[in-house]
């Protein structure tokens, strides 16, 4: 197993996923408050009626008492939201509670699941908890956009159990072309008529789907065993709410709620998070304000020398040509406590960093770096 970011530097004693903020500060000599996470693909600011809730209340429960087992609203609410039954909405605590829940209910050890690489790091750690192969399947280069080599993922899932899919990807920052996943879907649906035996289940993450505003959520009624996991970590900017969720026909969802842990989505998580998807103007604008802030970085980004590919997301991925460079660039932005996403040697995109969208503040003092790195680079080779 391999945790999200990667970041040359030794960390103390005691797990974290990926460098903390502190810890990025002590390492590099930067006051605390100059550093900046360029690599968590979180939104800048939490919407204001969170804010304004969060010190006032109410919430649906007392913060004595465990929320509803049910998470009653939250699932009304989502369900609301995403236009299916309350029956086919699961809560849990983030995206990753899902995919957890997911290779449970799906990944007997000794199982086999398939991943399009590259992807999101936590569908191999998923996997490997659970025992279970992973067969990765290399996506096609950039000129096609790292889109799915359906062919191949194809045939790879015909002995898998699950397959791990996300679509706009990460890191990679596009969506899959269009009719590409549901082609898939009936490849696989026919692959299992032939053989004799259940299709797998395909977990389909859609994190950044508010980005391009469309989902592949109706598949589910020509593919029985899709799971569509959605959260609010990303364009509703309220991550440290830790919610998501799977969105699943009836029969497909009952496999995995025996999996779902009691309680463990806040009650101020489900309070704030139901008024979120009630509350559509914020979103939409928070998706507008990162949209065109993601144009404006790619261009500040170019004007200094780099080349940042298409992106639909809230993040940049920009190619440095080698890995050596990127590693360099990496650390000439830590020094100045700018936190971008790295990639350990091996991994497909080792030549590149990933960046997210900011602040325009916070994006021109990222790419004033950039301008001080390359001229550096420049008075180097003189």
């Amino acid at each position: 197993m391999t945790p999200g970011n990667r970041m040359a530097m030794a960390v103390p004693a005691g797990y974290a996923w990926e460098a903390t903020s502190e810890q990025v500060a002590a390492r590099y000599g930067v006051p605390l408050e100059r550093v900046m996470r360029f690599d968590l693909n979180t939104s800048p600011t939490p919407p204001e009626f969170a804010t304004r809730l969060l010190a006032s209340g109410p919430f649906e429960s007392s913060l004595s008492e465990y929320p509803p087992s049910d998470y009653r609203m939250l699932s009304e609410a989502a369900a609301a939201r995403y236009d299916v039954a309350r029956d086919e909405v699961l809560v849990g605590a983030g995206a990753d509670e899902i995919l957890d829940m997911v290779a449970r209910a799906f990944l007997p050890p000794g199982g086999t699941a398939v991943i399009p690489v590259p992807s999101y790091a936590m569908y191999r750690v998923t996997t490997e908890q659970r025992t279970a192969r992973v067969v990765a399947v290399p996506r096609l280069g950039p000129g096609a956009g790292h889109a799915l080599d359906l062919p191949a993922t194809r045939a790879a899932a015909r002995s898998a159990q699950l397959v791990w899919l996300c679509s706009p990807n990460n890191p990679t920052a596009l969506a899959e072309p269009d009719g590409a996943i549901a082609t898939l879907l009936d490849g696989l649906a026919a692959d299992a008529a032939v053989d004799g035996r259940i299709p797998p289940a395909v977990c389909l993450d859609e994190a950044y789907a508010e980005f391009v505003g469309m989902t592949l959520l109706p598949l589910r009624a020509r593919y029985p065993r899709l799971i569509v996991v959605r959260t609010l970590s990303k364009a509703y900017a309220l991550a440290g709410l830790r919610v998501g969720f799977a969105l699943a026909r009836r029969e497909t969802l009952a496999i995995i709620e025996p999996y779902r842990p009691p309680g463990s989505v806040s009650t101020v998580s489900v309070s704030l998070a139901t008024a979120a998807l009630r509350e559509r103007s914020e979103l939409e604008a928070n998706v507008a304000r990162l949209t065109a802030g993601r144009e404006r970085f790619a261009d500040a980004l170019r004007a200094v020398g780099w080349s940042p590919g298409p992106s639909v997301t809230n993040f940049l991925l920009v190619g440095l040509g080698s890995a050596a460079r990127a590693v360099a660039a990496a650390e000439a932005l830590l020094r100045e406590g700018l936190v971008p996403r790295t990639f350990p040697a091996g991994h497909p995109l080792a030549d590149h960093l990933r960046l997210t969208v900011r602040t325009s503040a916070d994006n021109d003092r990222l790419a004033a770096a950039v301008a001080a790195f390359e001229a550096a680079t420049v008075e180097a080779v003189r």
